[in-house]
């Protein structure tokens, strides 16, 4: 199971990373933030389709047809932390060649909205303490870090979820006989 899972994680992560690196990289470090969460949680489902992949192939191939829930369950939560790792590993490596300076690319991004809102001084000043503390939270790599897991592991919990409960029917695209 091990096997599978650095195989199809590191294909994911692949997958998920290196067009993460490209956009990045190619928009010299400011993808389009309207579409950017819309490209990035495409091309993770796209990825993470791996999962769906590692757990038929286990149940087909190695177990004779029939997975239970919770080990076809396991494989998919290591498929994904795989694939996580190489997402984030892939966003590193995009600020530092780069040299982008996100957090205050989002500070800046929030802050505009919010004045584009209309809110009060009052609130604009609270909102850019706080994004005054984003940035030096994320300047922390112990911070950003897990939080750059956190955007694609959900995901991946998720589609582990679904690909758990389908392929556990032995009669969901059962093995073809040849």
């Amino acid at each position: 199971m091990l096997r599978s899972i650095l195989t199809f994680g590191t294909i994911a992560g692949l997958l998920v990373g290196i067009p993460l690196f490209a956009i990045t990289v190619s928009q010299h470090g400011h993808p389009p933030l309207a579409w950017g969460a819309v490209i990035g949680y495409t091309t993770m489902l796209v990825a993470l389709s791996a999962v769906f992949v590692a757990i038929k192939r286990r149940r087909d191939v190695d177990l004779g047809g029939v997975i239970r829930f919770w080990p076809a369950f396991g494989l998919g939560l290591g498929v994904s932390f795989v694939a996580g790792l190489f997402y984030v590993l892939a966003w590193e490596a995009a600020t530092v060649a780069t040299h982008m300076d996100f957090a205050s690319g989002y500070a800046k991004a929030v802050l505009g909205e919010a004045r584009a809102r209309g809110e009060s001084a009052e609130a604009l000043s609270k909102l850019g303490t706080q994004m005054e503390a984003f940035k030096a939270q994320y300047a922390n790599p112990l911070y950003r870090v897990p939080m750059t897991f956190a955007e694609i592991f959900p995901v991946g919990v998720l589609v582990s979820l679904i690909s758990a409960a389908l392929l556990r029917n032995s009669r969901f695209l059962p093995l073809r006989a040849r």
